[in-house]
């Protein structure tokens, strides 16, 4: 299986953008590899933005940001109240967030929603995403869902027990809005990570997976 490692200097500041159309959509998608990162490299920066956190999702997006990245690495986070479902409507307002972040932040690894995913929201993130940060590194994340869009990505992230186990608690630890779906289930992110686990052969049997359009060695 070939291998990359980020450069040993981003131990010293690592900058990471992480994007997210709902309360929980980061910690689904990535989880995993913001608590690997965050073990890593001990000054990581994680900048968190949400664009739909209403009502209980708003404390639910705040107390998961800091169980995942941890509070003195955690920048904000950026919370916004856009209608879920609504975001391919409202793209002027949206693109508008994204230029302000252009401004403020300058990340060297970026996570945003797969591209192709079923969900008009995680679409119009992933959309602007790549229009406003056009020489970065973005890795495009999956969400299980309903629809059944999972696809066939093509990056993988190795996860060690501490760290996909830690994932699956904080989700049900600060999602408790998102316990009576029948799809949040510890069962279901777990058997997602086994599954990207066995395709890139990982060590403990359990991955995250993403997709890569542009890497340049």
């Amino acid at each position: 299986m070939i291998q990359l490692n980020l450069p040993a200097k981003a131990a010293e500041k690592l900058e990471v953008l992480c994007l997210g159309s709902h309360s929980d959509d980061i910690e689904i998608g990535c989880g995993g590899t913001i608590l690997r990162l965050a073990q890593l490299y001990p000054h990581c920066v994680f900048h968190w933005v949400v664009f739909s956190a209403i009502g209980v999702r708003e404390n639910e997006a705040r107390r998961a940001a800091s169980l995942f990245a941890g509070p003195t690495a955690l920048r904000g986070p950026l919370l916004k109240a856009f209608p879920d479902g609504f975001m391919p409507f409202v793209g002027g307002e949206l693109k508008a967030i994204f230029e302000e972040l252009k401004k403020t932040v300058a990340p060297d690894l970026i996570f945003t929603h797969y591209s192709k995913d079923a969900h008009q929201d995680h679409r119009q993130v992933s959309e602007l995403t790549w229009n406003t940060f056009r020489d970065h590194l973005i890795l495009e994340y999956e969400i299980p869902k309903y629809d059944g869009d999972m696809g066939q990505p093509n990056l993988f992230i190795p996860l060690e027990p501490e760290q996909y186990q830690n994932k699956v608690h904080n989700l049900m630890e600060a999602f408790e809005s998102q316990r009576s779906k029948r799809w949040f289930q510890k069962e279901t992110f777990l058997s997602l990570m086994r599954l990207r686990g066995m395709e890139c052969n990982a060590p403990s049997g359990y991955a995250e997976a993403f997709y890569v359009r542009k890497l340049v060695l």
